[in-house]
């Protein structure tokens, strides 16, 4: 996407007023003549606006990837994983979640505000009736007694009718406006949805990881016992020292002290799962399991440019950046005439069995039309705001397509080292398990000491734990990427932006 050329619009003046004149269902020459040349004089009093919209120079391929199109990601993209549980939790979190249906609330409110800015392109209907008892006072009527009271009724059933004429098209613009409003919030709610779906991932990962930790730790206590009662048979038969059997013992605590971080890790990691479901902690089974029994599923990434279309929040910014577009146009036709149309039609009578003759109809229309003149720089006021707003929005939607790109470039990288790293760490497992086995055996044999055994010991655990947190690392970079692409969102319309 290459920047495009400027795209100037005058506000409303000129050749532009003749036709929308000639459009209008009555006869010009008749009712809007004197329109002409008071559009002219007062159309113009706000200047021409330039609207040019910097799109950004999207690459045709992502730096970390050099990827080919491809179709958006699977919207039950945690189902990839393997885990059943997993998938129940994220059900939950989608029905549950708070954030999701608060979201899910100012839609409502979104399209409710639409519904009112929709209202002022229809005619405005209202019934009205009254009845009335009045009794004069007969001092009003002469100066002098006999005074005598009158007393009198009125009776009134009536309709009235009122059309302000969307001579302009500013009350369809407003409108338009909310309805880009309304979409924006739908797009948001995605957006929340899948932030909601993606954390309760990391969570469940988290979770799965500290109980294999937890797994290796107490085997690794296990281990750290053993040696530490076989070294204790060699002091006690004058074959070990007093340095060896502490060495020892400080590794089987160091290994048992890792035990309650890793037990608080699993806890928070449930409580966290039970608030994203909306749920409390105590109503939320968290089984769990291993990381090992999860796939890792492949990602395609597809094209920069498909990511336009895949990104809720870049959705959510073009629909606000087109609104305040829209609301630029609209705040410019506040300089032109209003027109208004009334009605009033119904039945009046001093008595009520004589409310519905024909001879009781009363009615009566008006045309009416109002020009802002001076309102003390308020209208040029509201339009530098529109136009405020817009260069606002116009960086937030250069931002968002910035930001997704920068998140599928670090997701992709981060999957490709962590893949990787996961690879090269489970080596680093391998040996250090076959240098553990073999430092066994020399030790039974007498051809080596207690201090290469700790060494070899140690670099096992150490070992051990950094392969899972390796691979809770892969895991979580595909949830990110899953993410950063949107997580299987996809839409069709581009709105246009002037």
């Amino acid at each position: 996407m290459s920047p495009g050329p400027p795209r100037r619009i005058c506000c409303g003046c000129g050749w532009s007023l003749f036709q929308s004149i000639q459009r209008f269902a009555f006869p010009p020459s008749r009712v809007f003549a004197w329109a002409l040349p008071l559009a002219l004089l007062t159309g113009c009093a706000a200047d021409d606006k330039v609207i040019l919209m910097n799109a950004l120079d999207v690459p045709s391929s992502f730096t970390a990837e050099r990827a080919k199109a491809a179709p958006p990601v699977a919207l039950d993209w945690v189902r990839l994983f393997g885990s059943a549980e997993l998938t129940r939790l994220t059900d939950a979190a989608l029905a549950g979640n708070f954030d999701i249906a608060s979201a899910a609330a100012r839609i409502i409110e979104a399209d409710a505000q639409a519904t009112v800015a929709a209202s002022s392109l229809y005619p405005q209907l209202s019934g009205s009736g009254s009845a009335s008892r009045s009794r004069t006072p007969g001092t009003e009527r002469s100066k002098t007694p006999p005074f005598t009271a009158s007393v009198g009724n009125q009776f009134s059933l009536g309709v009235s009718a009122s059309y302000a004429l969307d001579f302009w098209g500013r009350y369809r613009d407003l409108a338009n406006v909310a309805t880009l409003n309304a979409a924006a919030s739908r797009y948001d709610r995605d957006t929340v949805a899948l932030t909601a779906v993606a954390a309760l991932a990391n969570a469940y990962f988290q979770g799965l990881a500290a109980q294999d930790r937890l797994r290796i730790a107490r085997q690794n206590v296990a281990i750290a016992d053993n040696v530490l009662g076989a070294i204790r048979a060699r002091v006690s038969v004058g074959t070990g020292t007093a340095l060896d059997l502490a060495q020892q013992e400080s590794i089987a605590a160091t290994q048992r002290a890792s035990i309650p971080a890793l037990e608080q890790s699993l806890q928070q990691s449930r409580v966290l799962i039970a608030t994203l479901a909306g749920r409390t902690p105590e109503s939320l089974r968290v089984a769990g399991g291993s990381l090992n029994k999860l796939a890792a599923p492949a990602v395609r990434p597809g094209l920069p440019s498909q990511l336009l279309l895949r990104r809720p929040d870049i959705a959510s910014a073009e629909a606000q950046l087109a609104a305040a577009d829209v609301n630029i146009d609209a705040a410019r036709k506040a300089f032109l005439p209003t027109f208004n149309l009334t009605g009033q039609t119904g039945f009046e009578s001093i008595v009520l069995a004589n409310l519905l003759r024909p001879e009781a109809l009363a009615a009566s229309m008006a045309a009416s039309v109002a020009q802002p003149i001076f309102t003390g720089r308020q209208l040029e006021g509201q339009l530098e705001q529109t136009r405020g707003r817009a260069a606002e929005l116009t960086a937030e939607y250069r931002k968002a397509i910035v930001t997704a790109l920068a998140d599928v470039e670090n997701a992709l990288i981060a999957v490709r080292q962590t893949t990787e790293h996961e690879r090269l760490q489970a080596r680093v497992v391998a040996s250090a398990q076959r240098a553990y086995q073999i430092t066994q055996e020399r030790l039974r044999e007498g051809t080596i000491d207690v201090v290469t055994l700790l060494n070899t010991q140690q670099t096992l655990f150490q070992a051990q734990d950094n392969l899972v947190t390796t691979r809770l690392q892969r895991l979580q970079a595909i949830v990110s990427l899953f993410q950063a692409l949107g997580g299987g969102f996809t839409r069709d319309v581009i709105y246009e932006v002037r």
